[in-house]
């Protein structure tokens, strides 16, 4: 076995700009991004009334999910202002996972001294194996979330829904619901990166002992997961701004009439 395999938690820097490490991460996500606007602009500049079918399909690519997220929501203003950004996510997200897996990624770069010892640092590396950009997203998410709740509820009722005197038990439960605010931001960012992470590891080790054929429907399965992780993150940035434009009331059972039985029956 000539050469080994070289697997990095911190992405690798390509060049510095002063005290900022450009990296590799970076490069792909910047250049996702900028095949998305590209496609978004060729895609949309000669719209028609009468779709023709690229359009039609294109179409039906937005508004299945708009619809979607409208009746998540309940709320047509609303799901106007969040389907761009939970869109965007979901795109973005599925985009550098797909690109991750093209076959010049992680293959041609650079030779370059890392800490004394010559390293190769590839031009291009999976985004979400990058913690930085995971948590990155999971910030946008996060600070939606929380806006969306602060707009649709006001803030002083949306801060109830944490911080509240009603009865110890309801003050107990606001700041467990407050701690669970701020987790998200981990869950959000190592849900992606893990599962990015560990399928890249994986392929690239299937790929040093068996380099043939092997590799191949572990790359399909790639594909799918990078679907996946893009939908969940997608979705529960939905799901999330659903649970926090709801207030939540206490449910009162019908009170029985004085004099009248209740029967349990098991």
């Amino acid at each position: 076995m000539h050469e080994g395999i070289s697997i990095h938690l911190a992405p690798l820097a390509l060049f510095h700009i002063g005290t900022i490490s450009v990296t590799n991460t970076f490069l792909t996500a910047l250049t996702v991004s900028i095949l998305l606007i590209l496609f978004a602009f060729f895609a949309t500049r000669a719209l028609t009334l009468k779709p023709s079918g690229f359009q039609a399909i294109l179409e039906l690519l937005i508004t299945y999910p708009y619809d979607f997220v409208r009746d998540t929501l309940g709320n047509d203003r609303l799901a106007e202002r969040m389907f761009p950004v939970i869109m965007t996510i979901f795109l973005f997200v599925l985009s550098v996972n797909w690109f991750g897996l093209l076959p010049f990624v992680a293959s041609i770069g650079i030779h370059a001294s890392v800490q004394g010892i010559s390293e190769f640092i590839p031009f291009f590396y999976p985004g979400a194996t990058d913690l930085n950009m995971t948590l990155a997203l999971a910030i946008i998410a996060f600070f939606t979330i929380e806006i969306a709740g602060i707009v649709t509820l006001g803030a002083l009722k949306y801060a109830g829904k944490f911080i509240t005197f009603k009865s110890p038990l309801a003050f107990v439960v606001g700041i467990i619901e407050l701690i669970s605010e701020l987790v998200r931001l981990i869950s959000f960012s190592f849900r992606l990166f893990g599962n990015i992470f560990a399928g890249k590891v994986l392929v690239l080790v299937i790929m040093l002992f068996v380099p043939m054929i092997l590799p191949v429907p572990f790359l399909a399965f790639e594909t799918f997961v990078g679907f996946i992780q893009a939908a969940i993150f997608a979705l529960l940035t939905l799901f999330f701004t659903k649970i926090a434009i709801e207030l939540h009331e206490e449910e009162h059972s019908s009170p029985v009439p004085s004099g009248e039985k209740v029967h349990l029956t098991i």
